[in-house]
């Protein structure tokens, strides 16, 4: 039997000032052709991007060479062999740490034990929340394992709020690891929301491995439907988030939180002016932001 190859696009471009823009833009454009997922290249001057059919990669190419012509130093279709690519491209990544959150692979969990999920939420109970918490992530083409700036960000923003019976809506999950860490940090209820198939099902197995309450479902950023909760995640882009305002301010209960990332720095005043919302704070890393809006 032959080997099973996924089609990709492997492009470059120049690191250094203006390239999280660029970034943003090149999210915003690949989205129309459903990558299944972007892997960053170790030099930090380029992604390879992988798609479900070469129809999709051989589109995306045209169109990122009519729009991104000088901006691009290079823009290959490959076919990468190997059903396990995703696990094996991964296979050397360790646990992140942010504020409390342990971010972990399976094979780098801490060497203490991490707390039973009964423990946490008899601490969560007491108003003692356990002092660490660990989030076991599978690496797959689901994005989020913890490891990129956006969803560092989000996390430690994510800190800033007291989510004790709170309900949580994440919009955009990816693997999940932001719904199981609001899960984690005592919300009573937390929605995981996205239109890629692979990410939901490694959504919902990382759901299960970290033995987490959050129920995932399918559902398109432009046509969500569901209760307004105390807290909204997006982890978008700066495109998506301005074009898709209205419908994730619906998602929010009055006095609510918002918290969005996926953009530069210098796209922070462009996506929080697509929302009438109060701006309470905005942390930067690199060429990322995360910004927390208020209701």
């Amino acid at each position: 039997m032959a080997e099973p190859k996924y089609p990709a696009l492997d492009l470059r471009f120049s690191p250094g000032p203006g390239a999280g823009s660029l970034q943003d833009s090149l999210y915003a454009e690949l989205d129309s052709y459903e990558p299944v997922a972007i892997q960053e290249h170790d030099s930090g001057d380029g992604w390879r991007v992988f798609f479900r059919t070469r129809r999709q990669r051989d589109a995306a190419r045209v169109a990122l060479r009519a729009e991104f012509r000088n901006a691009l130093l290079d823009l290959s279709p490959i076919d990468v062999p190997d059903d396990d690519w995703a696990r094996r491209s991964q296979a050397d990544l360790k646990a992140v740490r942010v504020g409390r959150i342990i971010v972990a692979p399976p094979w780098d969990l801490p060497v203490e034990r991490p707390p039973s999920r009964a423990r946490e939420l008899r601490a969560l109970r007491r108003g003692k929340p356990s002092p660490e918490i660990v989030v076991v992530i599978e690496p797959s083409m689901g994005f989020g394992t913890g490891h990129h700036s956006t969803t560092r960000l989000c996390l430690e923003l994510l800190q800033d709020l007291e989510l004790t019976g709170r309900r949580v809506i994440d919009v955009g999950t990816g693997s999940g690891v932001l719904a199981i860490a609001a899960e984690k940090l005592g919300a009573a209820s937390v929605l995981a929301l996205d239109n890629d198939p692979d990410a939901l099902l490694n959504a919902r197995e990382n759901v299960a491995r970290n033995s987490a309450a959050v129920d995932v479902r399918e559902g398109e950023v432009g046509a969500l439907e569901a209760p307004a909760a105390d807290v909204v995640l997006a982890n978008l882009t700066a495109a998506l988030l301005r074009r898709s305002a209205k419908v994730l301010g619906r998602l929010v209960a009055r006095g609510g939180t918002l918290i969005v990332s996926g953009f530069a720095p210098d796209e922070v005043r462009g996506v929080t002016s697509a929302f009438e919302y109060e701006t309470v704070r905005d942390v930067r890393e690199g060429e990322w932001a995360a910004v927390m809006l208020r209701n």
